[in-house]
């Protein structure tokens, strides 16, 4: 059967929680978000908040809580809700993903029992908080933040204060304005001991708002975008909490200043840690990538109704008929679906974790590697779109300011992008030498040449036949051999600079970033598009899944040329396949980003009203 109905697209983006999705694009079209045009700042973040409180009435914000609190133990419906958010207020979404996500899900993850019965609060927004772990000083270096943490077990408290500036908590979302409590990440000191890092409930302010003695708050000012989140500075000055308001799932102290843990080290204990909050960089991919989606129906559908440059005087040619504005447009598209495949596997992957499930260190690194190509994806996308829509596209109603301005800080949100694939480098080089453990220096190295040699045989019987760009197997064949290579050469350039130049592991590493992020991508848009391979039914999607792996090869073929996989000409037959692709997908460009499912009342666009555009787009 061929896929071309739209309805048949959006059930495969929408997955198993197709109904959950549609409830929640019901629901955020009924907010009124055209409230916050023109609004202050301040009323801005007030209405945002009146909405998140909507979400928590509505048990959204629940979702994935324990049912013994009012939760629905859904933390898969708990992300594929936060990603349609994604296709409405930006701000909505980042205030919803610090109440329920960072805040609520410190409580949930970190804490025991007894903390529990706050998520009753925090789902329903009674107790709105915030999540307070970066520092002035110590954005991404989490384990070496400075606020203390030192219990006093003549009082059975514990004293959270900052030391200096540099352990300022900096940019924490709700705090400037409506946060109670703040999940406080500090150096726990026992008994003149340090414990590494742990995280504390810190009352902020009263319940009628008032900031409480020894919490200093100011706000952060005016943002590039997300105005209407209010993004503050916290510092506490020898401010006494209880005991139990350590959350305690991993370390915990008796009420004689005793400190206990399951885990042997402070950096073990420290991963364990960072690994339970997993969550929200699977949540901040997948709102990447609804917000790439939204500026691509926006462009698409204005590509399909703006008419210039034609053969007569009536201008007759859409933006669309032309081979530029599809190879800008319909390749993003395309990636679109593909990514969508690799956040739904990451999502599964994850809940089978939480649920007892091996493969815990494989959701780290996906989630990371995911989170930095899902935003630098959407970036692209968002720009590219933009300047696909001309003047009309740099008007602020039809939303690019806004889709540009308020997502630009997701390739920042939970590590910073460039981080996070050095974090999938280095899982990369300690799974290539667990493969190896078994090998002397010698033998590695005849291993590698085997492999390599082997490979290439392989690769020059098909690679100069034209028909097999088409072929998934040849398609998968040339993404794992740049993966493979460029891990492989990674791992010998750093044992040449260790073993032979005595240089220690990290500084070696330094040297080879920009290799470590080549293999790293490498890996990421290989998994990707392996991952999109079972969920090719029709041959709409076949086109869909060759343009958008086409295009990743395309991008990087002088690499291909660099290593002998692609002669010069399989590289003209590879652009010129593109061009075809690109043409082919053409009249089924609606058809695709209607099954983005997103609403004209969360897209916002009035050049991209869908029925100034002939409809949804079914074919």
């Amino acid at each position: 059967m061929i896929m071309t109905a739209a309805t048949d697209l959006q059930a495969l983006l929408d997955g198993p929680h197709a109904a959950l999705r549609e409830d929640t694009r019901r629901r955020l079209s009924k907010l009124g978000l055209e409230r916050a045009d023109g609004l202050s700042r301040d009323d801005y973040r007030d209405l945002v908040l009146t909405w998140v409180k909507e979400v928590g009435g509505s048990g959204d914000g629940a979702r994935s809580f324990p049912a013994s609190v009012g939760g629905q133990d859904d933390p898969g419906g708990r992300i594929a809700t936060f990603q349609t958010t994604g296709h409405s207020d930006l701000s909505l979404l980042v205030k919803m993903g610090v109440q329920f996500g960072l805040f609520g899900g410190a409580v949930h993850r970190l804490g025991t029992e007894r903390h529990l019965p706050l998520l009753r609060d925090i789902g329903t927004v009674d107790l709105p908080g915030c999540f307070a772990m970066s520092e002035s000083g110590h954005g991404s270096d989490v384990r070496s933040i400075r606020t203390q943490a030192r219990y006093d077990a003549d009082a059975g408290e514990f004293v959270v204060h900052t030391p200096d500036e540099t352990a300022r908590k900096d940019w924490i979302g709700s705090a400037a304005r409506h946060a109670r409590m703040a999940a406080v990440f500090a150096q726990l000191d026992v008994a003149g001991e340090a414990q590494g890092v742990h995280c504390f409930l810190v009352p902020l302010r009263s319940a009628d708002g008032e900031v409480l003695d020894g919490v200093e708050i100011e706000d952060c000012g005016d943002k590039m975008g997300l105005q209407g989140v209010d993004n503050g500075r916290l510092r506490f000055n020898a401010v006494r909490i209880p005991r139990d308001n350590l959350l305690d799932r991993f370390g915990t102290v008796s009420p004689e200043g005793v400190y206990s843990s399951p885990i042997a080290t402070p950096g073990a204990r420290f991963f364990t840690m960072i690994g339970a909050l997993v969550e929200g960089r699977i949540c901040i991919a997948g709102a990447g990538l609804a917000v790439a989606r939204n500026a691509l129906t926006i462009a698409v559908r204005w590509g399909e109704r703006r008419r210039q440059f034609g053969t007569g005087l009536d201008m007759d040619t859409p933006l669309m008929d032309y081979l530029t504005h599809q190879r800008r447009l319909l390749p993003a598209v395309c990636e679109s679906y593909v990514l969508q495949a690799a956040h739904d596997h990451l999502t599964a992957s994850y809940v089978e974790v939480l649920n007892g499930g091996e493969g815990q260190r494989d959701v780290e690194a996906l989630a990371a590697g995911l989170k930095a190509v899902a935003t630098w994806h959407m970036v692209g996308a968002v720009q590219n779109a933009r300047e696909c829509c001309g003047g009309k596209g740099y008007l602020t109603e039809n939303r690019f300011a806004s889709l540009r301005d308020d997502s630009d800080i997701f390739t920042t949100f939970e590590g910073d992008n460039t981080v996070l694939m050095q974090l999938v480098a280095k899982t990369l080089l300690s799974d290539y030498a667990a493969q190896f453990e078994d090998l002397d220096a010698l033998g590695l190295v005849r291993h590698l040449g085997s492999r390599q040699a082997g490979r290439m045989l392989s690769d020059v019987t098909r690679r100069f036949e034209k028909t097999s760009l088409l072929d998934p197997e040849w398609q998968l064949d040339a993404l794992r051999f740049r993966e493979e290579r460029l891990v492989d050469s990674l791992a010998r350039r750093l044992r040449t600079l260790t073993q032979r130049e005595g240089i220690e592991p990290l500084r070696a590493l330094a040297r080879c970033q920009d290799h470590a992020l080549a293999a790293a991508r490498a890996h990421l848009e290989r998994q990707a598009h392996e991952l999109f391979q079972p969920n090719v039914t029709g041959e709409l999607l076949v086109q869909v899944r060759d343009l958008a792996v086409l295009s990743t090869i395309e991008r990087d073929r002088a690499w291909w040329l660099e290593h002998g996989f692609l002669s010069p000409d399989a590289s003209k037959d590879l652009q010129k396949e593109v061009n075809t692709l690109c043409r082919e997908l053409r009249p089924h460009a609606l058809t695709l980003v209607a099954g983005f499912g997103i609403p004209d009342a969360l897209l916002r666009a009035p050049i991209a009203v869908a029925e100034q555009v002939g409809g949804a787009g079914s074919d």
